[in-house]
Parts: structure tokens; sequence; C-alpha cells
């Protein structure tokens, strides 16, 4: 059973600062609890300006999250980031709302950010659809993984050459059950075992096939379960 906390869709770096320090502010009380609780682990994303570039996002990302990070580490608590770009609608277009989505960009803001409580919540699904070998970052940041996905993403290459990889992700992708989709989970799980990775896992079920009822919903569940249960225990 997966006991962190996640945020869902609060921006940390939006160009609106009234909603930036909502988001902030929530953030901060997440934190708050994942210590009384004792699970000391958030989950979240880094965020992301959508008025400014990459460079100008690197920028001012020191400024938002020292003080976040100085709480967390008081309280001795990890946040780890996903890598999924957050880019799926037009209210998301362009760029997306979560900068720290590839490994070059992961180094930097660790250089900007050099805390020991910030890491990575690792999900190979969105290196599939980003064109991204999703095994080599898991030796290369070894020590920065704190949480790991479970969740696959089939690619339609009939639909990607129609749209291309400039369209929004889900005109040529869709999530899936672990098993269901291009991950490659044996070699996946043999990387996280190479690393020594003991944390936290979750399966994170958005297939939209298994979305019809709540029965659908359960067998989700225990589908992922059992195809999972191949390579861990």
């Amino acid at each position: 059973m997966d006991k962190t906390a996640e945020t869902q869709d609060p921006n940390i770096l939006d160009s609106d600062l009234q909603k930036r320090n909502a988001a902030i502010e929530h953030l901060k009380k997440l934190i708050s609890a994942s210590h009384k609780l004792g699970v000391n682990m958030v989950t979240t994303f880094i965020g992301r300006d959508q008025t400014k570039t990459v460079e100008e996002n690197l920028e001012i990302v020191k400024t938002v999250w020292t003080p976040i990070l100085d709480l967390a580490k008081e309280l001795g608590v990890k946040i780890a980031i996903e890598n999924c770009p957050m880019l799926f609608g037009p209210d998301q277009w362009p760029g997306g709302q979560n900068l720290m989505t590839t490994p070059v960009i992961w180094k930097k803001i660790f250089e900007i950010l050099p805390y020991e409580n910030l890491g990575i919540n690792y999900d190979p699904s969105h290196f599939v659809w980003q064109m991204i070998d999703y095994i080599k970052p898991i030796y290369e940041f070894k020590d920065k993984i704190f949480h790991v996905h479970y969740k696959d993403i089939k690619i339609y290459q009939e639909k990607l050459n129609q749209v291309g990889i400039m369209a929004y992700p889900l005109d040529f992708m869709s999530p899936k059950l672990p098993g269901l989709g291009d991950v490659d989970w044996g070699k996946y799980v043999s990387a996280l075992t190479d690393i020594g990775y003991d944390g936290y896992t979750c399966i994170e079920v958005e297939d939209k096939a298994f979305e019809g009822s709540p029965e659908a919903i359960l067998n989700s569940l225990k589908l992922s379960k059992r195809y999972m249960e191949q390579f861990v225990v």
C-alpha cells in the first residue's frame, strides 16, 4: 500500500501569483500532514510558469522552492517530483505545468536546489511518450529515486504519424494498465533491483478502458496487481 500524499493539479510556479501562493500553502500543509502521520514523503510536481521559457523558469525555481524544501527538511519529509509534463489540454499548453520532466532538467534543478530530501517520483510511462530512454536514468539518478509508479503507456503509431510529436500527447497515446502498453516491465523492475531500490511503489490506474463501472475499476486493480506480481512481491 502506498502511503505517500500527492497533490493533483496545483501549479507551484503558476504565473498567477494568487494561484501560486495557494498552491504553495497547500503543499506546505501536505508536508506538515505527512510528517504528523509518520509518512515523511510527499509526491508532487515542480510546477511551471507557462508564460516563461525553460531558462526563465529555472531562475525562479530556487526562489519559490527553497523555503518549501527548508520546511520539508526541518520536518524530515522527502519531496518526490514526478516526471509527468502535465501537458494534456489547451489550459496546459504550451509546455505543460511541470518543468522537471527530463534527465537534463533534473540535473539542473538538483544543482539549483542541492537538497538531499528532493528527489524523483519515477514514472516510466511519461518517458515512453516523450521518446526518452526510461531505463538509463534509473542508474544515473539511483540515489534520487524516492518513489516509483507502475503505469503503462500505449503509443498509437498510426495516430502519431498523423498528428506528430507536437500534438497534445493524448492525441497519439493512452495510459494503460501495466502490461497493456509499451513499457518493458521486466527491464524496468530489473533496473530497480540493480540499484537496490526498496522504497514505495504504486500502481497508478488511468486506463479509460476500465472506467465504465465500479466493477471495472476494481478489476483494473486486480489485473495490475496480478501482472506486477511476476516481477515484485
